[in-house]
Order: C-alpha cells, then sequence, then structure tokens
C-alpha cells in the first residue's frame, strides 16, 4: 500500500484502506467520488439518449455525448469546478467541450443539478449494495447458519438478564442471528431497490421539459428506465429523501444487529464463562503488558465500529427536512452517508472470519451447565406442580429456590422431603419425572427449530447447497 494512505484524515481511508486494499478498490467503484461522478456521467448520456429517442435531438447527439462521457476525468472536473464553483455545471462544461456545436445544446437539457446528483446517488448505493453489501451479509449469514447447524444440539445454560435461566442449546442461539440477520438482508435488497431518480426539472413540477415534450412524465419513466430506476411519486428539486432514509435505517438496523451479536459471543469468552473462544494467531499478541491476554478485540472492535455509525442514522433523520423545494443544509452531511455503507461491511467481514474459526469450549459449557444444574429445573417442577393440582406452584417453588440457596441442597431432593408437595409429585408423568432429573433434556424444541430457521434462510436468500 503507497505511503500517503497514513497521510489520509479518515480512518476509513488511512487504517482500514491499508489493512484490506482489495475490499477498498471495491468500495472504490462505488462509493468514491471518482465512482459518483461516473454515474452522474452516466445519467448525462441517458438523458440524452432519451431526448434522441423521443425526436427532441438527433441520434448523433447522443451518440458523441456517450462518447466524450468516457473521457472525461475527475481532475479535469474539479479543476472546472475551482472556476464555477457549481459541480454539475462542470461536469456540463467539460462534456460539452468534447462535442460539436450540434450536440452541445443538448448537454444538460431541461435537468437541474439535483436530477443528475440524486439519480446518480441511488445508482451507486444499487450497485455498491449489489457487490458489496449484500456478499457480505449473506457470506456473514452462510457462517452463522454452519455454526447453529454444527451446534444444534449442543446444551447450553441459557441467560437472562445475565443470570442463568433455562437450557438452550448453542445453535438455536445462533439460530437466532440467522433469523434476525436474515430479516435485514431483505430489508436492505428491498430498500436498495425502491432507491429512486428523478428527471422533473429544477422544482419537480416538469417545467423546463414540458415545453418539448407532450408527457414528460412519461419521458422521465422511460429515461430512468434505462438506468433500471423508478421515479419519486412527487418529487420538489430533490427526490424525496425519505427512500435514501429507509435504505440508511435498513443498513443501521442490520449493524445493531451485528453488535447484539458481538456482544453476545463476546461476554460468553468472559473468564468466568469462557463457552467459545475467537481464532488467536500464534504470533498475535493480547496485551502489551500481560503475556497471557488472549482478549476478544475482533468482537469489540465490532462494537466499536458500530458505535461509530450508528449514530449517523440521526443525521439522516435531519436530513429528511429541505425548507420549501430545496436547500442545501445537507450539502455536506449528506457527503459522509456512504461512510455507513463501508462501515458496515466491514463490521460483517470482521464477524465472518471470527464465525468461521469460532471454537467452543464444551468442557466449558459442561462446567456452567453443572453449576445452574440443581436450580434450572425450578421452572419445569412449577409447571409440573401447577399440572398436578397445586393451586400456589410458582410461591411453593419460589420457597424451595430460596431452602436451596441456604442450604446447597438440590431442588429435587428438597421435593422429596417436603410433605405438603409430595402428594402433587406422586402425580407427574414419567415424562416430566425424566425432564427433572435430566434438565440437559429441558431444551424444548431449541434442536428442531435450530435446523427449521436454518433451512429457512437457506431457501429464502439461496444459499441451499453451500
Amino acid at each position: 500500500m503507497e505511503d500517503g494512505v497514513w497521510s489520509s484524515l479518515s480512518p476509513l481511508d488511512g487504517r482500514y484502506r491499508a489493512a484490506n486494499p482489495a475490499l477498498w478498490e471495491k468500495f472504490s467503484a462505488y462509493l468514491s467520488e471518482e465512482a459518483y461522478l461516473r454515474y452522474q456521467l452516466e445519467v448525462e448520456v441517458a438523458l440524452v439518449e432519451g431526448l434522441a429517442a423521443a425526436g427532441v435531438c438527433p441520434p448523433e447527439a447522443a451518440a458523441e455525448v456517450r462518447a466524450a462521457a468516457r473521457e472525461v476525468t475527475p481532475a479535469e472536473v474539479a479543476a472546472e469546478e475551482e472556476r464555477t464553483r457549481h459541480n454539475i455545471r462542470a461536469l456540463v462544461n467539460c462534456l460539452q467541450r468534447r462535442v460539436s456545436e450540434e450536440a452541445r445544446p443538448w448537454v444538460h437539457f431541461t435537468a437541474t443539478s439535483a436530477d443528475i446528483m440524486d439519480t446518480a446517488n441511488a445508482l451507486r448505493l444499487r450497485a455498491a449494495t449489489r457487490e458489496a453489501v449484500q456478499p457480505a451479509l449473506l457470506r456473514l449469514e452462510l457462517a452463522l447458519i454452519r455454526l447453529a447447524e454444527r451446534e444444534a444440539l449442543t446444551v447450553q445454560i441459557g441467560r437472562t438478564h445475565g443470570q442463568h435461566a433455562v437450557p438452550v442449546t448453542f445453535g438455536y442461539a445462533c439460530a437466532v442471528y440467522v433469523d434476525r440477520l436474515g430479516q435485514r438482508i431483505q430489508a436492505v435488497e428491498t430498500a436498495a431497490r425502491n432507491l429512486r431518480g428523478k428527471l422533473a426539472g429544477a422544482v419537480g413540477a416538469y417545467n423546463a421539459a414540458s415545453l418539448f415534450l407532450p408527457d414528460a412524465r412519461r419521458f422521465e419513466e422511460e429515461v430512468l428506465g434505462r438506468l433500471g430506476l423508478e421515479p419519486a411519486g412527487a418529487a420538489t428539486q430533490i427526490v424525496e429523501p425519505e427512500f435514501v432514509a429507509d435504505y440508511l435505517h435498513a443498513l443501521v438496523s442490520t449493524f445493531s444487529v451485528l453488535a447484539n451479536l458481538a456482544d453476545d459471543f463476546r461476554h460468553l469468552q468472559r473468564s468466568e464463562i469462557a463457552e467459545i473462544g475467537e481464532y488467536f494467531d500464534p504470533e498475535q499478541v493480547g496485551s502489551s503488558t500481560m503475556p497471557h491476554k488472549r482478549n476478544p478485540w475482533n468482537l469489540e472492535h465490532v462494537k466499536s465500529l458500530y458505535k461509530e455509525f450508528m449514530p449517523r442514522i440521526v443525521t439522516v433523520y435531519l436530513d429528511q427536512i429541505s425548507e420549501h423545494q430545496r436547500d442545501l443544509t445537507n450539502s455536506a452531511s449528506s457527503r459522509f452517508t456512504v461512510e455507513v455503507v463501508a462501515g458496515l461491511v466491514l463490521a460483517a467481514e470482521r464477524l465472518s472470519g471470527i464465525i468461521e474459526r469460532l471454537g467452543l469450549h464444551r468442557e466449558h459449557l459442561e462446567r456452567n451447565f453443572a453449576q445452574a444444574r440443581g436450580s434450572l429445573v425450578a421452572e419445569p417442577l412449577y409447571l409440573c406442580l401447577a399440572a398436578a393440582g397445586h393451586p400456589d406452584a410458582h410461591e411453593a417453588v419460589r420457597r424451595l429456590t430460596l431452602e436451596a440457596d441456604r442450604t446447597g441442597r438440590p431442588l429435587l431432593l428438597l421435593l422429596e422431603e417436603h410433605a405438603e408437595l409430595a402428594p402433587y409429585a406422586a402425580r407427574f408423568t414419567p415424562q416430566q419425572k425424566a425432564v427433572l432429573e435430566r434438565p440437559e433434556e429441558y431444551v424444548g424444541l431449541a434442536g428442531r427449530r435450530t435446523f427449521e430457521l436454518c433451512n429457512a434462510w437457506r431457501a429464502a436468500l439461496g444459499l441451499e447447497g453451500k
């Protein structure tokens, strides 16, 4: 990597680019200023081609503009913007210099700047989603599915509020995230597909286009159709901002799922729990002063990325407000929204690498389960007593648990000695007794639901056979 990355201000273009140059090439192809210019040029070309198809300008003009668009460079446009102090006028001037006098009038004809910028933004976000976001999320989903299936029947003590609850399986704990992430993947895809463009002119009412076209709305639909987009329902000078807001909300809510997963897996690596462990390279250092440390830093890094990018959704909501037909209070803030795309992909890629090489400390899973074994039958015991007719089973078992805590004796042993409860216990079925004696079997549908969820999401996301 060239030395220049170390002089950049943004960690994205410095540390992260240096760490993964291949991923940065992919980001650059869709999210960079150069890429944005390329999509703006694509919109300008589609506009002139639409004008030619409508008989407004000669076909030769469209061919000239397409050829010129291939030659315009970011440096040239930037230099022109220094002179004009206007980015789209600079782009238009650079195009016009490369075409004949006959073709020049048709460059940007009937369009306003936001027509080009908003449409180009929709195009690049769609492309970035297809080529970078969805592949990263699908890789993570597949890693979670494989882990969930592998450990579908691995019994684990469940935890609510950080306290031992009732048994679950580690696979089912993973399958919950399979389901949550699967829903978010679909939400991102839906929101990206619904991004819109516009060619409705300066205030969105087709004023300019209506001078030359019998149906300016139909013309807009046809030109945007060339780009694979639909028009906004009712634009002002800008596309209705909710399309981009919905897209970024889908990204940020996906980020929340990733951060929640990272938190759960990070806590399972705490010294006193130690049920899982992320891969630790033989040359890796956990602490500058404590050689024994093996910190879950990758999972912490995902949470840290989330803390940076999640709050940006507030700016997105603020950018929904634009006075009257348009103002420029979002001109700076909206430039940073593409970084949310990059941040999410970075987090997903890092999580995938962790999960694909995640190890379980089965002896610690068994140890932690054994530690809770004496008390975790409280729920099934209360339910069995209630089913046997006890009028206040929950309170009876609650009192038993207090005695068990005080004496250190198992609940079932105390049950046997409890004269008031004995008649009810005598009515327990063999299946109920078996669960009380072997609480590791008290996992309900955890295993079955794990496989059902994994199979459903494999099918829904086209991951069969992987």
